[in-house]
C-alpha cells in the first residue's frame, strides 16, 4: 500500500508543477490573483451578508444558508489544519511560482476553496440555473490556489468536499 500513496504523491507534485508552472502567463496571473479573493473571508462572509439583508425572500433564507454553511464548515478545516500541518507548495518546492504576501500557514485543506464551495452550493442548490455560472466560478477558485502555489491539488480537492458536504448538510438540517 506505501507504493501505491508514493506513487500517488508523486502524481500530485507533478500536477502541482504543471499548474503552477507551465500555464503561467500573464492573463492567468492578472485574473487568478483577483478571482482567488473571492474565497477569502472579507468577500466570502460580504457577499453573503449583503445577499442576506439587502435580497428580498427567498435568496435571504439562502444568504443565512450560505453563512451558516461558511461559519461551519471552518470547524473541520480548523481541526485539519492542526491534525495533517503540511507545509504550502510554495515553502516545501524550490521553484514555485507564487504572489506578494503569501500566506504561512499550513496547507491542508484549502479554507478558500472551502469558503467557495460552503458558499456557493446553497444557491445552486435553491437555484440550479446559477449552476452554470457558480460551479465553474468554485473551481476556479480552487484552481487558483494551485496556480498561486499556495496549495497541493489535494488540499484543494479536500475543500472542496468539506465545503458542499457542510452546505449539503446545513441544508438538509434547515427547519
Amino acid at each position: 500500500m506505501r507504493p501505491f500513496f508514493k506513487k500517488l504523491h508523486l502524481l500530485e507534485r507533478l500536477l502541482f508543477q504543471w499548474i503552477n508552472g507551465r500555464l503561467h502567463n500573464r492573463f492567468l496571473n492578472f485574473w487568478l490573483w483577483y478571482l482567488t479573493h473571492l474565497g477569502g473571508a472579507t468577500s466570502a462572509i460580504g457577499i453573503n451578508v449583503l445577499i442576506w439583508a439587502l435580497c428580498p425572500q427567498p435568496w435571504r433564507t439562502t444568504g443565512l444558508q450560505a453563512l451558516t454553511a461558511l461559519a461551519v464548515s471552518h470547524l473541520p478545516v480548523a481541526v485539519a489544519k492542526k491534525l495533517y500541518p503540511r507545509m504550502r507548495p510554495y515553502l516545501a518546492l524550490p521553484g514555485t511560482n507564487t504572489f506578494h504576501n503569501p500566506l504561512k500557514d499550513h496547507s491542508f485543506p484549502s479554507g478558500h476553496t472551502t469558503a467557495i464551495f460552503a458558499s456557493t452550493v446553497p444557491y445552486m442548490m435553491a437555484y440550479p440555473a446559477l449552476t452554470y455560472i457558480l460551479l465553474p466560478l468554485a473551481c476556479t477558485v480552487g484552481f487558483s490556489r494551485i496556480y498561486l502555489g499556495l496549495h497541493y491539488p489535494s488540499d484543494v480537492i479536500a475543500g472542496a468536499v468539506i465545503g458542499s458536504g457542510v452546505a449539503a448538510g446545513t441544508l438538509a438540517l434547515w427547519v
